[in-house]
């Protein structure tokens, strides 16, 4: 990787990321309603178990695992949050509304107004700090109502109700707000549809036609957001978001290379195309044989909404690469951001086994940039880690440094590749609850929060050392990465 530090683009925005299923807490307050993501169980086997062929959406609230729905109770200390990011110089703070906090069942006539309130103490206390919000519609988190009673994203209903839901987001906020995302990592369905598309094996998950199906609907509603915010605001920039995981083959058998070929198309470019492009791929018939899926039921007007409104920037998750070997008859095999892969013995991995590639990063910007040309915006980024505090709850996180300080120089390289990157939110800036395990002890942010995966902590927040490190890299826009 070169050396050459490059002075980031004037404007860019440098921030932080969240979700609020992950931070909120307070998960029946004020009329809020049962999201899918209160439904999930904790602990490391939270895939396993949403994955399993007997996992429904039926709940016992009495057996919720607690961290889940206290969050670290950012809903009522979101004022003290926002100061420590404003300390730390944050242009930007990219975080989610709740669906059910809207829409507490999500096919509602009418809005839940107390929720509306909540979001608009959040977004002006951004700005009273010169903070720029870029939200995201939908993170993991749509109405439980919506995944019992209409079977998640694969019913078609489900495009009424997102868009009743996003008109009235955009039009309350859209005057305040520049910067939205439609669907968190929408990608991730073709491993997991149970986060973003609200469907298990017991309502579909497991048929390739109904991941296909809700991937559809989802681009639809995904344009009539485009649509509505544009007319909103026409300065309002609308994004996708994918995860992306620059993906190699292990070797150059041609055999793994049309396998790499064929991941990539499907994973990292086949809902950016639909929502980037505007429309299917050539590609796409080959992956309906493959998979299993005949034709989609498509509305007379769904192509050409699509393609009159794509979005306007790519949003994006990076935490790893992945490698493909397809002739080998037995495989070291990694895992990932709901993407694994055969292990690349040039990389070293977390404590979660994520290889850490920070050139994949750059390869992965040129790789969006030259198919695209639209503008690309990091959202997602960092190091999940155990960290340990001393006496004064201090967190010497040279380690989290070091990871990040390596992606940031990937980033000015790409810049200098002729990227147009628009700014970097590193994930979990203040620890969470993680996505992947419901627990507090994969840890991301420049912020540490005194809570245990038991639940136990007084939630008191202490600045880490990467708190200040980030705080320097933002005052010289990226120039002093010591």
């Amino acid at each position: 990787m070169s050396n050459k530090t490059t002075a980031f683009p004037e404007g860019f925005l440098w921030g932080g990321a969240t979700a609020a299923n992950q931070l909120e807490g307070a998960y029946r307050s004020d009329g809020k309603g049962l999201s899918v993501a209160d439904a999930m169980p904790g602990g490391k086997q939270r895939f396993q178990i949403l994955g399993s062929d007997t996992f429904n959406w039926e709940i016992d609230e009495d057996k919720f695992i607690y961290p889940n729905h206290r969050g670290i109770d950012h809903y009522h200390r979101f004022k003290e949050d926002i100061a420590l990011f404003a300390q730390m110089g944050f242009k930007c703070y990219r975080f989610s509304i709740a669906w059910a906090r809207i829409f507490p069942k999500g096919d509602e006539a009418t809005p839940n107004e107390a929720g509306l309130k909540f979001y608009d103490q959040v977004i002006d206390e951004c700005l009273k700090h010169g903070i720029e919000p870029v939200i995201t519609i939908s993170h993991y988190e749509m109405p439980l109502h919506l995944a019992k009673e209409y079977g998640g994203w694969k019913n078609r209903k489900m495009i009424d109700f997102f868009e009743k839901y996003a008109t009235v987001v955009l039009t309350r906020y859209g005057k305040k707000v520049n910067y939205w995302m439609t669907f968190n990592e929408i990608n991730s369905a073709f491993h997991f549809p149970a986060l973003s598309q609200g469907m298990v094996k017991a309502t579909g998950a497991g048929d390739y036609q109904n991941i296909f199906q809700a991937w559809h609907n989802q681009f639809v509603a995904s344009a009539k957001a485009v649509k509505i915010g544009h007319e909103i605001n026409p300065d309002m920039q609308i994004g996708c978001m994918i995860i992306y995981a620059t993906t190699y083959s292990i070797d150059a058998n041609p055999i793994n290379q049309m396998a790499t070929l064929a991941q990539n198309q499907e994973f990292n470019f086949y809902c950016t195309d639909a929502q980037v492009r505007g429309e299917y791929p050539a590609y796409q018939q080959r992956m309906f044989d493959k998979y299993g899926v005949s034709d989609l039921e498509i509305g007379a007007d769904d192509l050409e909404l699509m393609k009159q409104y794509s979005v306007d920037y790519i949003g994006f998750s990076y935490y790893m690469s992945s490698a493909v070997n397809e002739t080998a008859e037995e495989e070291d095999t990694v895992i990932g951001n709901l993407l694994g892969g055969v292990r690349n013995p040039f990389l070293e991995a977390s404590e979660w086994g994520w290889q850490i590639d920070p050139e994949g990063l750059r390869i992965a910007l040129n790789e969006l940039y030259d198919r695209y040309q639209k503008p690309l915006f990091i959202v997602e980024n960092g190091l999940g880690a155990i960290d340990k505090v001393d006496e004064n709850f201090y967190v010497e996180d040279d380690y989290r440094i070091d990871y990040l300080r390596r992606h940031i120089e990937a980033m000015s390289d790409a810049i200098n590749d002729g990227v147009d990157l628009m700014g970097y939110t590193p994930w979990g800036c203040i620890d969470l609850v993680s996505a992947s395990t419901g627990e507090m002890s994969k840890r991301y942010g420049f912020i540490y929060v005194d809570l245990d995966d038991n639940g136990e902590g007084t939630m008191n927040r202490y600045e880490k050392k990467s708190f200040n490190w980030y705080k320097q890299v933002i005052e010289t826009n990226g120039s002093d990465l010591n």
